[in-house]
Formats: structure tokens, sequence, C-alpha cells
């Protein structure tokens, strides 16, 4: 008998411009993961949100999203802000070495399966959503 596939789910978390966001992104897709059953991929996923999260809220102004969804055995993250213009193209690991900023992408590139952006615009405010995906399956 086939089994039936996972019903695709996706969740949405507005934050405000503030750091705490990022602690309270992190715990909150945590959860997310665990309840789905997919805690083995929290760390490497909290990792990933966290450096998207803190490029939303450090380089944009206004509010920002979070975004959690799982589909076709693939989570995918994302965070939206309301600045339009692409993100900087990220340095490879190496390249930079200890520095303290400009790691994020890096970070996110190294870790993910795929990532990108795309110019999205939510209630009216144009943005960007950075997003990245890891395999669920």
């Amino acid at each position: 008998m086939p089994e039936n596939p996972p019903v695709p789910w996706e969740y949405c978390l507005y934050i405000p411009n503030d750091l705490r966001a990022v602690t309270v992104s992190r715990r909150t897709l945590r959860l997310i993961l665990t309840v789905h059953g997919l805690i083995r991929l929290a760390d490497t996923a909290e990792l990933l949100a966290t450096e998207l999260v803190a490029n939303a809220v450090l380089h944009a102004e206004g509010p920002a999203a979070l975004r959690v969804g799982c589909a076709a055995g693939v989570l995918r993250l994302g965070a939206w802000d309301a600045d339009p213009e692409p993100p900087e193209p990220p340095g490879s690991l190496e390249e930079l070495g200890d520095a303290e900023d400009g790691r994020g992408l890096a970070l996110v590139r190294a870790c993910a399966d795929q990532w990108g952006w795309q110019p999205l615009s939510r209630n009216g405010r144009r943005g960007k959503l950075v997003w990245c995906e890891l395999a669920a399956a």
C-alpha cells in the first residue's frame, strides 16, 4: 500500500526591526521543527534562520518576517524585509577568515542546499525575500 505524502505546511512570523527578534525567531523555528518531526534539522536550520533574520533586521528599516515551510521533502527558510535592494553577494568563508561581519550569507551558502533572493511585496510594501533550502527527507 503506498504511503501518503506529507502535507505541505508553512508558517510566517512577523517581527519588528529589533535584534531581540533574532532570538524569538530561532526559538520559534525550533518549536516548529519539533512539532513537525524535523528536530534533526534544528541546529543547521537555526544557524541559517539566525543569519537571514539578523541580516533583515540589521540592514533594512521597518518590519521583517521569518517564513518557514516544508513541501516535497524540502525545508525552506526565508527572511523578508522592506528593503528591495538585493543582498551583497557572499564571499567565501576562507576569504572572510576571522571577520566580525559579512559572514552571514557565506554561512548560508556553505550550509544550505540552495539559497537565493527574490523581490517580494507584503501589505503594499516592497521588499525582498532571502531564502534557503535544506533537504528534509
